[in-house]
């Protein structure tokens, strides 16, 4: 039998797989949560909103600064599969680190299949170097900056982890204090067969190129890789397989199911000081 991508050997098999709102009773109620919650953070929480980052008018964040000086960051890159929402509609996730003192940054980048693959790896790196470059005028701490994110902001973190920061942006090699990657696709294959090809548009070239389970460089972050325990085998496979190459290099990183989460309420954690997530960044930020 001629197989598309491991066992799978159709489109409808991949997408059970890999499009989570299958099993959704209203595909809407994920992002209607996310909508409201982020209005009510932009309502309560202090916040400089759509600050340019680059040069294009999608290369915009939003800030939520602490309220304590020189406060340890968070930037957090939102999920959509490359295709959908904007910093606006995850604006929910400082809503639990800011009463921790964390300042947290969300970052805008353009979409597929406005701008391939590619230009959003390129937009997110730039949004962690300006960031790492003038938080500080915005009372962060450039030396305790984690980088995390959801879903298609997993991956985007994972590809930031194997950016060269010294050579291609003058930075620190290994600027990052932690990562946390929730729920992500590492070696981003099977999408080329999915519901998502019109939208995202792979072909070999983008899939080499952003497969960060295949470009593990050493790196001194530390990472914990997790996703819903509702979530199909896939998503749990796609994280042990990027942990494994992660510790392959010789790095430090963890691994967990997050209990009861499916792929859209994992991130609610950001959404309470006392979650997992939450305590997860506060310790690794050292506050």
């Amino acid at each position: 039998m001629t197989t598309l991508y491991r066992e799978f050997a159709s489109q409808a098999q991949i997408d059970a797989q890999y499009n989570p709102a299958i099993k959704l009773p209203d595909p809407l109620v994920p992002a209607k949560h996310y909508i409201a919650q982020s209005a009510l953070a932009r309502q309560n929480l202090r916040c400089v909103l759509d600050v340019p980052y680059g040069p294009t008018l999608a290369e915009t964040l939003d800030i939520f600064p602490a309220d304590v000086p020189n406060a340890p960051v968070f930037v957090f890159l939102h999920g959509g599969y490359w295709r959908a929402f904007s910093s606006k509609e995850f604006s929910c996730v400082a809503l639990g680190l800011q009463p921790l003192g964390i300042t947290t940054v969300v970052v805008n980048y353009a979409l597929c299949p406005f701008v391939s693959l590619d230009e959003i790896t390129r937009q997110v790196r730039a949004a962690v170097a300006w960031t790492q470059r003038h938080i500080a005028a915005y009372g962060g701490d450039p030396a305790r900056l984690a980088l995390g994110g959801h879903s298609a902001g997993a991956h985007l973190t994972a590809m930031c982890l194997q950016t060269r920061w010294a050579e291609d942006y003058g930075l620190p090699p290994d600027p990052l204090a932690a990562a946390v990657l929730v729920s992500g696709v590492y070696d981003i294959a099977p999408l080329r067969y999915s519901y998502l090809q019109p939208m995202i548009q792979l072909d070999e070239g983008l899939i080499q190129r952003n497969s960060p389970m295949f470009g593990v460089r050493p790196c001194k972050t530390p990472i914990w890789v997790n996703w819903g325990s509702e979530e199909t085998p896939e998503f749990a496979r796609q994280a042990s397989s990027f942990l494994a190459a992660w510790q392959d290099a010789g790095n430090a990183g963890e691994l967990s199911a997050l209990p009861g989460a499916d792929h859209y309420i994992g991130i609610h954690g950001f959404e309470d000081p006392a979650s997992s997530l939450s305590q997860w960044l506060a310790t690794r930020l050292a506050l």
